[in-house]
């Protein structure tokens, strides 16, 4: 029988592309992660890496068993969570998408806390693709994330639709117009937000109308883009459920992208059932009291 640690080890190769970056993720040295590799290539009779000065890749034995390990995992998570759980009620673990506004995180950390009962909560930021792979390993309970195609295993509850629009200074000279000509910020300059979804849609599209503004900032933190923006250094594109003083929200002519919000809930962490229908809830109801024109779905 293959011993759960050298799974682990073997996972945190694949996921991290590196043996030294796995001993660090899994906290051992790196000799002891290369001698519990060895030891699972030996159980297993085949190699399953290949090791070069730039970079690890599976073999063709390792691809083949990814899933399985994955899938071994899998079960044993779920097999803590339903006999564990019960005698030692843990904290319930939420992924928050980079890009959900953080008054929403505040308002479900206020919300949580005034119930009465509830266990702990505890949050994790991530990108969509980060939070997936933390629901498929039961490293969270439920993640507020983008819906996306092939998300039917994750049973997502789609909780909210909305529009991108261009953030503005309210005394921007075209703050008056909405929808806003994309032509005319020409000479606008832009500040990015690089964790943005649909980044590479937004630039295709100003490229598409001859316009390729000045770049006057970089961030990947959301706030700080708006702050900029409020400032005045230039404008963005976000999603609708995004506001602050001293910035109109408008349309930018010929965009019209949206995104679906939806929780997804881990299929490996079932004994918090109850608790990931509660906090749904309440990200419901967060949404709905954000500023239109985002669109909350009941």
């Amino acid at each position: 029988m293959i011993d759960g640690y050298l799974l682990r080890y073997f996972l945190a190769i694949v996921e991290t592309g590196s043996f030294t970056a796995a001993a660090a993720r899994v906290n051992v040295t790196q000799p002891t992660l290369s001698a519990g590799v060895a030891k699972l290539e030996r159980e297993l009779g085949v190699p399953l890496f290949i090791r070069s000065a730039r970079r690890v890749e599976l073999t063709e034995a390792g691809a083949r068993f990814l899933q399985r390990a994955r899938n071994i995992m899998q079960e044993y998570n779920a097999a803590l969570g339903e006999i564990g759980e019960p005698a030692r009620r843990r904290a319930l673990r939420l992924g928050l998408l980079h890009t959900v506004p953080a008054s929403i995180g505040e308002r479900l950390v206020r919300d949580w806390q005034s119930i009465d009962g509830a266990n702990g909560l505890e949050i994790v930021e991530g990108s969509d693709a980060e939070l997936v792979t933390r629901l498929d390993q039961g490293r969270v309970d439920m993640a507020l994330s983008l819906m996306r195609a092939g998300a039917d295993k994750y049973t997502p509850v789609a909780v909210c639709e909305e529009p991108y629009l261009l953030m503005m200074p309210e005394d921007h000279a075209l703050a008056g117009h909405d929808p806003v000509p994309s032509d005319a910020l020409h000479s606008t300059p832009m500040v990015v937000r690089r964790r943005c979804e649909v980044l590479s849609e937004v630039s295709r599209h100003f490229t598409g109308h001859g316009v390729r503004p000045p770049l006057a900032y970089r961030t990947v933190q959301e706030e700080r883009a708006l702050a900029m923006v409020a400032a005045g250094l230039g404008v963005t594109v976000m999603p609708a459920s995004y506001s602050a003083p001293g910035i109109v929200r408008r349309r930018l002519s010929g965009f019209d992208r949206t995104r679906t919000l939806a929780v997804l809930q881990s299929p490996v962490a079932m004994a918090l059932r109850s608790d990931v229908t509660r906090m749904t809830s309440l990200i419901q109801e967060a949404l709905r009291r954000q500023p239109a024109p985002s669109r909350a779905m009941p």
